[in-house]
């Protein structure tokens, strides 16, 4: 008997997707998926749309991938939370959650400011209306850059030339100890997205993911389009030896980038034991 298909890793125009929130679960049932979670940056907006418009068949996980940060060292690294099943009415978690987003639109303001001083032909309304309503974005601004014909893709704007380096700026993301205790405390699941993707920049040490794992991390995002086959298969080394499950993924963003919907899932035992952990909202 063939497994079910199951997608941990999604993101919708709520965020920086192409996808609306409702075409996003048609497309993962089209795709043959028994199971997709919708987790964009830092909100749950999306997740009524999505349940709404949900598919005979189709299991939906709600959730979130929280814009994180560890001080560990003297320039901090950025990483990624995947939060499943949360309660959007978690006051703490919410608050937190509100700051992030309002300061990724004050950040992207200031890109912008930073382009048009140097002559390029973006704005700010140009942006926001790339956004619709979610929570804005480095693609978004990826999307004004290919539209003025500097760029051809949005893996190019995210390069040193552009987004990636030169016209970059700090974000002010919630501390990674603090986003587990905060998941943890609105009955979510925390597990780390992707944390081996050497290709897009500086990475965590093993060291920090123990100590996480102390704090109420729950598993690893192994089965990635960022991880190498040797990242992947360092992560299921790490998360046997720290007793942490072992998720797999998509990071669907539609045609922000090349990779198909379930090109990575997770296997249902490990979805099984989420759910199980997990006192915030249910499966739909």
């Amino acid at each position: 008997m063939t497994a079910p298909r199951i997608d941990l890793h999604t993101h919708s125009t709520a965020s920086d997707g192409t996808l609306r929130p409702a075409d996003l679960v048609r497309a993962g049932a089209a795709a043959g998926l028994a199971v997709m979670a919708i987790t964009d940056h830092d909100t749950t907006a999306g997740w009524a749309e999505a349940a709404q418009a949900r598919p005979d068949g189709l299991t939906l996980i709600r959730g979130a991938e929280i814009s994180c940060w560890w001080r560990g060292e003297a320039a901090g690294i950025g990483l990624h939370l995947l939060a499943y099943l949360i309660d959007p009415a978690d006051a703490a978690l919410t608050g937190e959650l509100t700051r992030v987003r309002a300061d990724r639109e004050r950040r992207g303001e200031a890109i912008v400011d930073l382009l048009r001083a140097d002559g390029i032909d973006v704005s700010w309304s140009e942006v926001m209306e790339y956004a619709a309503g979610g929570s804005v974005g480095r693609p978004h601004i990826a999307a004004a850059l290919i539209r003025a014909g500097l760029v051809t893709t949005t893996s190019e704007a995210f390069g040193p030339q552009w987004l990636g380096r030169r016209y970059r700026l700090p974000k002010a993301d919630i501390d990674v100890f603090t986003a587990v205790r905060l998941v943890r405390a609105a009955g979510g699941v925390p597990v780390l997205a992707h944390p081996r993707a050497t290709r897009r920049g500086r990475i965590v040490p093993d060291s920090l993911i123990g100590e996480l794992a102390g704090a109420g991390l729950f598993g690893l995002e192994a089965d990635h389009e960022d991880h190498s086959p040797d990242e992947r298969a360092y992560v299921r080394r790490l998360a046997d030896r720290l007793g942490l499950v072992v998720t797999g993924s998509s990071d669907f963003h539609g045609t922000h980038k090349t990779v198909r919907l379930g090109a990575f899932t997770t296997a249902p035992e490990t979805l099984d034991k989420i759910v199980a952990s997990a006192s915030g909202v249910p499966p739909l």
